[in-house]
């Protein structure tokens, strides 16, 4: 079972490495930074569909289903689950939905193998001179990769315990941050000036933000407590509704119930979706602040502009999530959102520390020019 696993991840990773080597970029490297990037948004946003299609146990065993590498060889012991509980959360479905995005994981795990080998192997060859090939970074996210799939198996093995599963997501985003922040070394940038560089404190201080309701938002995923609040701007018609934080916030607890073992009160749903609500309007008015005075410089121009459209439109699908009842396509692009505006704070971080300073007008327009030439970037 291991070794058809493991083939299967090779060959999901052929495409995207294939594509890479014969597409016309000359910086190979890069190009497949990039496109391990984008494979891990896709693994993130279809790791909420898994999530929000309550397909996180389809196959209730790790890392194959019922002992197979696909469902479609442990397909008796599907149907017997889904016969014993048709309303459960083993169906034919969801063990394809769950064994995806296994698949997916384990390519995103070969392409960043890849990387590490391809660092090293250039690192070494170049006497540690090439120094966009130092393999510090890719090495450690080979290491994060494997923690990552630790949490995985726990994700399963601990039936979707939520502070697990939400510390999987983060974990998740976090891979992808780091891959933005190897990208972003190999792309050049547009210069920016001494007011861009002053950017620097208030991007960090944004990302945090974001970290901290991405967590919550987490939270609110993994508890289903999305609907805990129907209403908008209200919440069951109050300010501050009838909220239990102890029972909602106890972390180590088991899906649904409370430390003690009961089932969990709705009045700690309401306090978890509560928090997360609150704390989107302090996140939103900041990041908006932030794009504001990224339009100011050239250099950070573009990512201010993405961070005030990407903000808008989280903004949208949060509430759209409140008024149409939690449809799943919303629900998917509101995870999305945040894994975006996460991947776009780590470009305007970077940007406003390691980006080259702008020394004037004409260097200033000539860097532009250049920059038009460079892709991608963000």
């Amino acid at each position: 079972m291991l070794i058809q696993l493991a083939i299967m991840g090779l060959l999901v990773a052929l495409i995207p490495l294939t594509l890479t080597w014969v597409s016309n970029d000359v910086n190979k490297y890069r190009k497949l930074v990039w496109v391990t990037l984008f494979l891990t948004f896709d693994l993130i946003m279809f790791g909420a569909f898994t999530r929000l299609t309550d397909s996180g146990l389809g196959c209730p065993d790790w890392p194959g289903c019922y002992g197979h590498s696909n469902p479609l060889l442990a397909h008796e012991h599907i149907s017997a689950a889904q016969e014993a509980m048709p309303t459960g959360p083993v169906t034919v479905a969801k063990a394809w939905i769950e064994m995806i995005h296994r698949y997916l994981a384990m390519a995103v795990g070969v392409l960043i193998i890849t990387l590490m080998v391809i660092a090293w192997r250039r690192w070494i060859k170049s006497r540690h001179i090439e120094i966009k090939f130092r393999p510090w970074f890719p090495t450690a996210l080979f290491l994060f990769v494997c923690l990552q799939g630790a949490f995985g198996a726990w994700t399963v093995t601990m039936k979707l315990q939520p502070i697990i599963v939400t510390i999987h997501l983060l974990l998740g985003l976090t891979l992808l941050a780091m891959l933005a922040w190897l990208g972003a070394q190999q792309n050049e940038h547009v210069p920016v000036s001494a007011l861009g560089r002053a950017l620097a404190l208030p991007a960090l201080i944004g990302m945090l933000l974001l970290i901290v309701q991405i967590a919550l938002g987490g939270w609110v995923s993994t508890n289903y407590a999305a609907l805990a609040c129907n209403d908008f701007p209200l919440c069951h018609g109050a300010v501050i509704p009838q909220m239990d934080f102890e029972n909602g916030f106890t972390l180590w607890r088991h899906l649904g119930k409370t430390a003690d073992g009961e089932y969990l009160p709705f009045p700690a749903l309401t306090a978890i979706h509560w928090v997360h609500r609150s704390f989107a309007f302090v996140v939103i008015a900041y990041v908006a602040w932030l794009a504001h005075k990224a339009l100011k410089d050239a250099g950070l121009r573009k990512t201010g502009r993405w961070l005030l459209i990407v903000i808008a439109l989280q903004l949208v699908t949060g509430l759209s999530t409140i008024y149409l009842n939690w449809p799943l396509a919303i629900a998917v692009m509101h995870n999305g959102g945040a894994a975006l505006l996460l991947l776009l704070l780590v470009m305007l971080n970077y940007k406003a520390r390691y980006a080259p300073l702008a020394e004037g007008k004409t260097a200033r327009i000539s860097a532009l020019r250049a920059g038009e030439n460079t892709a991608p970037t963000i």
